[in-house]
């Protein structure tokens, strides 16, 4: 008998530049529309298999879904799954690691980049005409600074964490690295939080969220890195305090952040770090290349193959 394979939140992978329809292999498959609630319910309640990438799934969520068997996440982090509650109603959950290593790092360097060379600025003020009436060859009204010899600080140090250190260490950069458990990795230096805060001229991070770290980055956290710093986070925004982080950047302590994730997406009107000068954000693409993505769905579709063989890969329950 064919699957019934829901996937909750299409509009958050696909596009016109990649399909779904890979999955038609595996048996029928039902796309929802991203914010009614009606519609997912209703094709929830006859799901063999879930696709999803941020739909929460609570005890709510899997009352909806009684036959449900298997979580595929189109995603590292799986924290919008209560994963106690998955596997007591025996539901396999599988998320897809490492996929974006080559994105995220880029990216992550690209937003330090913004901060410290600020060339998108320099070529808005050469669209301006400020070149044009410059009186000498080169104007640099902007501050941008060296990154050789500056210490990065890496809070976290899985795979996206060691080859943001792979690009930072051939830059010149010093690197700290904060890691729950012992690392091998003698270009780096393992330090405590602590630490790491307080030697680093940048500090990004590349942890999980969970109970353990939600909340890492506040009002206490930033009081001990250094004035003139700058901070990156690429991971997850339940990490940050983001009012800590805007009162750090409004009082001139913080050089500048660069933040690819907040705490509520999309952006709410409210968010205390819109409009911010010295405050580069970006939506949440890190991982969203069309490369990317489709590596993403080869490692979803290679956990649902293997799930189905009878030996599941990437289980995090």
């Amino acid at each position: 008998m064919p699957l019934n394979i829901v996937i909750t939140d299409a509009d958050t992978v696909f596009d016109r530049h990649i399909s779904p329809d890979r999955f038609s292999d595996y048996g029928t498959v039902y796309t929802c529309r991203l914010e009614d609630e009606d519609d997912i319910r209703e094709k929830l309640a006859s799901a063999d298999v879930v696709l999803c990438n941020k739909t929460v799934f609570d005890a709510a969520r899997f009352d909806c879904a009684p036959n449900l068997c298997y979580i595929g996440l189109f995603a590292t982090g799986y924290n919008n799954i209560d994963l106690t509650e998955a596997s007591r109603r025996g539901v396999v959950v599988c998320n897809a690691p490492a996929y974006s290593t080559e994105a995220v790092a880029q990216h992550t360097v690209a937003l330090l980049l913004a901060l410290t060379d600020r060339a998108h600025e320099y070529n808005e003020t050469v669209r301006k005409g400020d070149w044009i009436k410059s009186r000498t060859f080169s104007y640099f009204p902007l501050p941008h600074m060296e990154l050789a010899a500056k210490t990065l600080g890496l809070v976290g140090y899985g795979a996206i964490g060691r080859r943001v250190a792979d690009i930072a260490l051939a830059f010149g950069m010093r690197v700290l690295v904060m890691n729950r458990s012992k690392i091998s990795d003698s270009r780096v230096t393992q330090v405590d939080f602590d630490t790491l805060l307080c030697e680093s001229d940048v500090v990004s991070l590349h942890c999980p969220l969970n109970a353990e770290s939600a909340d890492l980055m506040d009002e206490n956290a930033f009081s001990k890195m250094r004035d003139g710093a700058y901070f990156i986070n690429t991971a997850r925004g339940g990490l940050v305090v983001e009012e800590a982080l805007a009162a750090a950047l409004n009082s001139g302590k913080f050089a500048g952040a660069g933040i690819d994730v907040l705490r509520t997406e999309p952006m709410k009107p409210s968010c205390p770090l819109i409009g911010l000068e010295n405050c580069v954000i970006t939506p949440h693409v890190s991982w969203a290349g069309p490369e990317t993505r489709r590596r993403l769905l080869s490692v979803v579709e290679d956990n649902l193959a293997a799930f189905l063989a009878g030996s599941p890969k990437n289980q995090v329950n």
